[in-house]
């Protein structure tokens, strides 16, 4: 059983969802404080929605300095494999585990509601699963989830098969309808969407499903 850690900052909300997400695909899931400096044991590592430190300067911007995210650095660089959701994925965009930076979606709203993505990538960690064009229904519940760049880096992750879910209808201004990115060798993944919060019909999705069982069972890339 893949032992998978859940980083908890102050501010953190989801991070129980997460772990009962993971654990219901087989992880065995279990929550990090954020001064933690050693992530030795765990086959996975997840950075949880919420609002990391208050989100006071801009979001993820002060997790980013937590001395668990210099172990996370060490995982990533390692090839373990590591996600980041919503606030996550802002705290691995500050980090610089991952291209880029998320604003403030446009028209200043915070945004809540169901969304359909497609995957264009099947070489990461989090969709290796999944197959190339899926429709996929998850979650959004974000302020700043608008992903932007410079042009030369929008080139560079789709030159390079980054982007690895989009928005079939964008719904928060993000640069080229992008909801997921991956780094290059794939083990780094950051979404804005919840699969954690998609994972029974009985809520209306079990599409997360397919993408926390692919994170799970990926293995650490050499």
């Amino acid at each position: 059983m893949k032992r998978v850690g859940v980083v908890v900052f102050p501010g953190s909300n989801c991070e129980h969802d997460a772990v009962a997400a993971l654990s219901s695909v087989g992880a065995a899931a279990e929550l990090v404080w954020h001064t933690v400096k050693s992530l030795a044991g765990f086959d996975a590592i997840v950075l949880p929605g919420g609002f990391a430190h208050g989100d006071y300067l801009r979001p993820g911007a002060l997790a980013r300095f937590s001395p668990v995210m210099e172990a996370v650095s060490r995982f990533a660089n390692e090839g373990g494999p590591v996600l980041g959701i919503c606030n996550g994925f802002q705290v691995l965009a500050e980090a610089g585990l991952l291209p880029g930076a998320l604003q403030k979606n446009v028209g200043l709203t915070f945004l809540c509601q169901p969304t359909t993505l497609i995957v264009t990538s099947t070489n990461s960690a989090l969709t290796s699963g999944a197959t190339i064009g899926q429709e996929l229904v998850i979650p959004i519940n974000h302020f700043s989830g608008a992903y932007t760049c410079d042009d030369a880096t929008f080139e560079r992750i789709n030159e390079r098969g980054q982007v690895v879910l989009r928005y079939r209808d964008n719904p928060n201004g993000s640069r080229g309808d992008i909801a997921g990115l991956a780094n290059e060798r794939g083990n780094v993944v950051g979404l804005m969407p919840h699969p954690e919060r998609a994972m029974s019909t009985l809520t209306g999705s079990a599409d997360g499903r397919v993408l926390l069982e692919s994170f799970v069972m990926a293995s650490v890339l050499a």
